[in-house]
């Protein structure tokens, strides 16, 4: 018998979403690939949220991403092992297990560029979403890895996609990432109202003290209670209050006060250019544009590729977080390695982290390979999700400014635009 007959994931609205008689299950569909770009997006817009709430809840950043990367790896391994492995392996089309032992080592070395890239990105997008906050952090670098990582990919796909929508849907990034920025600045400024005016008034023997957003002394003026141990004052602080701001500031682990916007905002941009670069390696990896492979060696399949990418990105994340641990950078506590071990709380949200990141740039992959990877940067649109996350569990832009407001709204009204262009211009890969 020469495949395997999964009906679920055989037929797609009237469409071919899997293909069996290629042995092994591929996406090949439009349907089928937009199919896993949305479900990708869902994946990749969720994970940022967690790790963000882990932050905020004082756990260490060097022990979150240890144990997120653990399970990234482990969800590349998983589809390696079934979709990988699904089907009679071919000379044309090789099983998962089959093409590690073939001279694929140009397309392994590309895909493990990719794997390096994004790890640094998210290793850094882990202190921007402290410094700039999830919203905006997430909406520059996915526009940012629209423009420049969409535009790469387009030329390496042989131009499958149409230019004419594509690259107004890139333009339509560009004009986001110009507003995300003034979405920080202006609630940057709001804060810094919000907090110059702020007098408290407990019931402390300490009498009336303003805030400053850069004096740590006049923060423990106002601050009273545990908040590590869920002990905080009196009266929950509402969101988007001054109370609110300096309530989280003394829980979070990475302290932003006193720290410089361009800080934020730097790391920020860094992220967006590492994040541009994973795709078009991964686009390398799988089709070879350049010709690298000796003549009658197979391309790599896309999880094969996926293999690689991930236990690249695990190396570099677990060689800069245990790193971190004794060197930590932007003033977070030091740590050890029995300090990581013994930290069970919050570990297994990190876990989940790490599973939907995985799962989430596996299926984004998978789209890829069938629809254009330019297309399948569709999936960029995490920051809708994100923005979600953000605004409901933490208060983003709760009591800002009417120009805060406007420029949120914007941005992601420029952002829905975008992402619809962009799925629009999907081909299909001959």
């Amino acid at each position: 018998m020469d495949s395997v007959n999964i009906p679920w994931l055989v037929t797609f609205p009237s469409e071919r979403f899997l293909s069996s008689s290629l042995k092994m299950y591929v996406v090949e569909s439009k349907g089928g690939a937009i199919a896993c770009m949305l479900l990708a997006l869902f994946f990749l817009g969720t994970w940022p949220a967690i790790l963000t709430l882990l932050e905020r809840r004082g756990r260490l950043p060097q022990h979150t991403y240890l144990d997120y990367t653990i399970t990234n790896l482990l969800a590349a391994v998983i589809i390696a092992f079934t979709f990988g492995e699904i089907g009679k392996s071919t000379h044309e089309k090789p099983n998962f297990i089959e093409q590690l032992t073939q001279d694929n080592w140009p397309s392994v070395l590309f895909a493990m560029a990719g794997g390096i890239v994004l790890s640094l990105g998210n290793l850094a997008t882990q202190y921007a979403w402290a410094f700039v906050g999830l919203s905006v952090t997430e909406v520059i670098t996915s526009s940012m890895t629209v423009v420049i990582g969409t535009t790469l990919n387009y030329f390496l796909d042989d131009k499958i996609n149409k230019a004419q929508i594509l690259f107004p849907g890139v333009g339509c990034f560009l004009i986001a990432v110009c507003l995300g920025s003034a979405v920080h600045a202006s609630n940057a400024a709001d804060n810094r109202t919000k907090l110059s005016s702020y007098s408290h008034d407990y019931k402390n023997g300490e009498g009336t003290k303003s805030i400053s957003t850069s004096n740590e002394a006049s923060l423990e003026m106002v601050w009273k209670g545990d908040l590590e141990n869920g002990v905080g004052t009196a009266e929950k602080a509402k969101f988007g209050t001054a109370h609110f701001l300096i309530e989280l500031e003394k829980k979070r682990s990475i302290k932003v006060f006193g720290k410089s916007t361009v800080l934020g905002l730097g790391i920020t941009f860094f992220a967006g250019v590492c994040f541009s670069l994973f795709s078009p390696a991964f686009n390398l990896a799988t089709n070879d544009q350049w010709h690298k492979l000796k003549h009658g060696v197979p391309h790599l399949s896309v999880y094969t590729a996926f293999f690689y990418f991930s236990v690249s990105c695990f190396i570099v994340a677990l060689i800069l977080n245990i790193t971190f641990l004794f060197h930590p950078v932007l003033n977070t506590p030091k740590s050890s390695i029995k300090a990581y071990l013994l930290d069970w709380n919050g570990r297994g949200w990190a876990f989940l982290a790490g599973f939907l990141c995985g799962f989430g740039n596996g299926l984004q992959f998978m789209g890829g390979q069938a629809a254009g990877y330019a297309a399948a940067d569709a999936v960029q649109a995490l920051p809708l999700v994100s923005t979600f996350w953000g605004i409901v569990i933490f208060g983003e832009y709760r009591r800002s400014s009417r120009r805060t407001y406007l420029c949120l709204g914007s941005m992601l009204f420029m952002f829905i635009v975008a992402v619809a262009v962009l799925m629009a211009s999907s081909g299909h890969r001959k």
